[in-house]
């Protein structure tokens, strides 16, 4: 089984190469996951907490990541549980290979779980942008959520396919169909 990471920064369009990917191949949400873990949580406020505060920040990623890195196991090992399966995004159509859509790959460490990295690149203001008009924050907020992210030329240099999301969603689909074909 092939073991693929779906990243990108916030407002990439990760979730537009989930729905496309989702089409042929399993693909879980590690953000779906994660909130499965924290139950009934209030995202927004805790988003605010947390992203204005390093220390808070550091406490969460703490509790969670343990237990997110564990889901991810338990799914490539074909073990279901219900947090992971909160995280699943298309049935499971074809095994030979696992998508999982992970934002922060790189900021946890998780890379060396996975065998392939897409990186879904999108210009740093049309993030902004989307970002602002999606969740409507203000600039400085969005610009806090946006700089809490690695670089994304950083990330770039360690994955192994790119997509470039500064177009339609037509041209994102066929870059992604054609990546699915080298993959698959």
């Amino acid at each position: 089984m092939l073991k693929v990471a779906i990243t990108g920064n916030i407002a990439s369009g990760k979730s537009e190469v989930e729905k496309i990917v989702s089409q042929f191949y399993p693909v879980y949400d590690v953000d779906k996951i994660a909130h499965a873990i924290l139950g009934n949580v209030d995202r927004k406020a805790l988003g605010e907490k947390v992203f204005s505060n390093p220390k808070a920040l550091k406490e969460l990623e703490e509790f969670i990541h343990p237990k997110v890195k564990q889901e991810i196991i338990n799914v490539f090992n074909g073990i279901e549980t219900e947090r992971n399966i909160a995280g699943l995004i298309a049935p499971s159509l074809n095994k030979n290979i696992i998508f999982i859509s992970i934002p922060l790959l790189f900021e946890t460490g998780f890379e060396i779980l996975f065998d392939k990295i897409i990186f879904v690149q999108c210009d740093d203001d049309l993030r902004l942008q989307r970002l602002i008009k999606r969740n409507n924050y203000t600039k400085e907020y969005a610009k806090k959520r946006m700089n809490s992210q690695l670089p994304q030329e950083d990330k770039i240099k360690n994955s192994d396919f790119v997509l470039n999301n500064n177009s339609s969603k037509e041209d994102l689909k066929a870059q992604v169909l054609e990546l699915l074909k080298i993959l698959g």
